[in-house]
């Protein structure tokens, strides 16, 4: 499987009282479609699934799966503690008809990179499906490290990597001495150096509220390989970039993007709780600056 262009994590729409509303998930699924996003992801850490139970989360794997139609590929998430209930997500993937899941490390666990690897082999086998790899050391504890990779690699199924390390020498690895392991941006403030890099897609949480933006990006550098461009755009969005990864409040952040643009949205589950006024209206300020700004680019 070619992963080429912007994949959303996708969040999940709460209640006041935390109750997951389907209808507002339907419709946040229908918006990023209409938008022209590539790919959706459902089960990522931008969608809460550690704050959900296991039938809750195959439940709303299911349900994008039904959502979406087969209009763009659905990437099913299957990070757990637990190596059973990893299996469980990987099985459930399948079984709905999803295009591929996410595999990331077992977070706390710390196992070593022979473990690791048989972990992910494990998840592997039981759903056979094309997979990406997350890394992102700074949630899981540990790095994917060559023994990892190499190991994996004997799988066919082990196709992309997103890397969200954050450590921009790993992109330099990944493209040097891993090329056949598609590199996928994970980590936002660096985007336009995975591309410059090889990097064909890019999964960001921003997406779910300024999906226009995040293509001009892509579109400029992969598509078009208008570095000139692409540079003013990255510019552009790096006051975005540090609102939402400094500070703790990611998915609060993207929630509320999602609603400045008049879908529901909802507070996060516990233990976190929603932005108050000054971090909404720093928000709502970048954004605003930052769609003028691309605006003014893209009309050029």
């Amino acid at each position: 499987m070619k992963f080429e262009g912007i994949y959303t994590p996708l969040i999940t729409p709460h209640r006041e009282d935390g109750s997951i509303d389907r209808d507002a998930f339907v419709a946040h699924i229908e918006n990023l479609i209409a938008a022209g996003v590539h790919g959706l992801i459902n089960g990522g850490s931008t969608g809460e699934y550690y704050a959900q139970s296991m039938d809750e989360r195959i439940e709303m794997a299911t349900l994008a799966k039904e959502a979406i139609g087969g209009r763009v590929p659905l990437m099913v998430g299957t990070v757990a503690i637990r190596l059973e209930d990893s299996i469980t997500m990987a099985e459930a993937a399948a079984k709905i008809g999803a295009e591929c899941i996410l595999v990331g490390s077992p977070p706390y666990s710390v196992p070593t990179e022979r473990e690791n690897a048989l972990n992910a082999l494990a998840i592997d086998r039981a759903a056979d499906l094309p997979i990406m790899l997350y890394n992102y050391p700074g949630r899981m504890g540990i790095n994917m490290g060559e023994e990892f990779l190499d190991r994996v690699g004997r799988s066919r199924n082990f196709c992309a990597i997103k890397e969200s390390s954050g450590d921009i020498n790993r992109v330099h690895l990944l493209a040097r001495d891993y090329p056949h392991i598609q590199m996928s941006c994970g980590m936002d403030d660096q985007a336009l150096e995975f591309f410059a890099w090889g990097g064909q897609s890019w999964v960001c949480g921003g997406s779910n509220f300024l999906p226009a933006e995040h293509i001009a990006l892509w579109k400029a550098c992969v598509v078009e390989g208008n570095f000139a461009k692409g540079r003013r755009i990255m510019s552009a969005m790096m006051p975005l970039m540090r609102v939402l990864e400094q500070g703790g409040k990611f998915i609060q952040c993207i929630k509320h993007g999602v609603e400045m643009n008049g879908y529901l949205a909802g507070p996060p589950r516990p233990p976190l709780k929603g932005l108050n006024k000054d971090d909404k209206r720093q928000l709502e300020q970048v954004v605003r600056v930052l769609k003028r700004t691309v605006a003014e680019i893209e009309a050029e």
